[in-house]
């Protein structure tokens, strides 16, 4: 009887070891995701983001000395705007859909052409905030945003109840800042902008540990598939977490031009 514990015993460790290793390789997989979204990103909107000039018709003037291309004209003050502003958006309702039905490699493809997109859409922000507060801001981001996702994988206390609501919270900020293209409320802009980075930094910590307990409840299975796509998808959500605190923190740290 003691030898025959002992032998479970060894079993049951060998399986939990192998649990460890594959969670870190899983949760390697996804900040690997992550940053190379993040790296499509950046490229895409510093390609963008650049198509400002010192000369051109008063028509593409957007400050004292700074005009738009023809390009940047094309996307920032004409009705393609409102494509390139809400072609994330759609694209993320699109890729949720989809995830069951395409393969691990195409969902891959599909993020990182949504992170090219996004970085399309947030490109403006090299024509309105100086380089140096853009890299300030994208690095005060960064640290919290390991802090944040560090503290939801290490810690013992289970934070999926706050799914739902900040679920609910993100929701009533999109409502919130549709009705504030119309109204331009710079009060709304800030409760917005305060609301909104409590939101994000929730939800990188629940999103951390979704990720790991996902896994932790599936490793079990040997779906490999699945696995892959459960990476993507955790990518993806701390992708937006880190871009959306990004966004309003630039708001508060942005030095504009």
């Amino acid at each position: 009887m003691a030898e025959y514990d002992t032998i479970r015993a060894g079993r049951l460790g060998t399986g939990a070891l192998a649990i460890d290793e594959g969670l870190r390789a899983h949760m390697n997989k996804v900040y690997g995701l992550m940053s190379v979204g993040m790296v499509l990103t950046a490229a895409a909107a510093w390609a963008i983001g650049g198509l400002t000039v010192t000369d051109a018709p008063t028509a593409y003037q957007i400050g004292a000395d700074r005009y738009l291309t023809d390009v940047g004209y094309a996307l920032y003050a004409s009705p393609l705007k409102w494509v390139v502003m809400f072609l994330p958006l759609i694209m993320v309702f699109a890729f949720g859909a989809m995830i069951n039905r395409i393969s691990a490699a195409g969902a891959q493809l599909f993020f990182y052409t949504f992170a090219a997109a996004m970085g399309v859409s947030i490109s403006w922000i090299f024509a309105v905030f100086t380089g140096v507060s853009i890299v300030q801001t994208f690095l005060v981001t960064a640290i919290a945003f390991a802090g944040l996702s560090l503290w939801g994988y290490t810690t013992k206390r289970d934070i999926s109840g706050w799914g739902s609501f900040l679920i609910m919270g993100v929701i009533g900020l999109v409502v919130a800042s549709i009705v504030n293209i119309f109204l331009a409320s710079s009060a709304m802009q800030f409760a917005i902008s305060v609301i909104g980075l409590l939101i994000f930094a929730g939800l990188t910590a629940h999103d951390t540990q979704k990720i790991k307990t996902t896994y932790i409840d599936h490793a079990q299975h040997g779906d490999s598939e699945w696995l892959a796509k459960s990476a993507i998808m955790g990518a993806l959500n701390l992708y937006l977490d880190f871009i959306n605190m990004f966004m309003i923190l630039l708001q508060f740290m942005g030095n504009r031009e």
